[in-house]
């Protein structure tokens, strides 16, 4: 059974996170700015050499490290290495956190219930890429991100906490982005520190267990409050 790992428990030490990025890093800086709720950034590992957190990574003194994609015969192989150099920082959690890559059913089953992602969507609509187009093409009234365990199947992993935002008469897939990732902001750190206190964990069936209760749908930031309700019940 998956454990929420050394960071668990009060007065344990801090748990050890990788934080894998392709790009400017936004949520990374979140992250960054919620250390000390449980859990320590040990590295940044980034697929792309020029991507923006990186600078983010050194400039908070964590270390930052390049694995190149390019140049790999084979997406095993890649993850291979990749997975090599994770599990060198001897992480907790592993989170993604803009990471384009499909990651290899054995680089996702190697940190089963370690293995963090949030999708700019409410899923299960939108998996994949160009989720606020999308909502806008489809007519959405609400969009908004989810936090999730990540399984082999891509954004189809156990959700633990969505975030909402209105879609507007004006708005353009920029537009809406923007104000999507505002949410992000709110909601991963607070699911990454759920798994750094021994809050959150996956069990064997691959549900999410959250202050020992299986949550049988996914919880829902309050928009007004940031406080969090089940989307069953009144929102706090």
């Amino acid at each position: 059974m998956a454990t929420a790992g050394p960071g668990a428990g009060a007065g344990a030490p801090p748990l050890g996170v990788v934080v894998l990025i392709s790009g400017s890093g936004s949520n990374l800086q979140a992250l960054i700015d919620a250390r000390g709720a449980g859990f320590e950034i040990r590295a940044v590992i980034s697929n792309v050499s020029d991507a923006f957190g990186l600078k983010r990574a050194e400039a908070a003194g964590i270390q930052a490290r390049v694995l190149d994609h390019h140049g790999y015969p084979s997406r095993a192989a890649y993850d291979a290495d990749l997975a090599g150099l994770i599990d060198s920082f001897a992480p907790g959690l592993v989170v993604l956190a803009g990471f384009m890559r499909i990651l290899t059913t054995g680089l996702v089953n190697h940190y089963r219930g370690r293995m963090l992602n949030i999708h700019p969507s409410l899923l299960p609509k939108f998996r994949g890429l160009h989720t606020h187009a999308r909502a806008l093409e489809a007519g959405e009234q609400v969009h908004g991100a989810s936090v999730h365990f990540v399984t082999p199947e891509l954004d189809g992993g156990p959700v633990i906490l969505q975030a909402e935002v209105p879609v507007l008469a004006d708005d353009d897939p920029d537009r809406l982005a923007a104000r999507v990732l505002t949410r992000e902001h709110l909601i991963y750190p607070r699911v990454v520190g759920w798994f750094a206190t021994g809050r959150l964990r996956l069990d064997e069936a691959d549900r999410p267990i959250l202050d020992g209760q299986v949550l049988m749908r996914p919880l829902l930031l309050d928009s007004d409050s940031a406080g969090v309700a089940d989307q069953g019940s009144s929102r706090c």
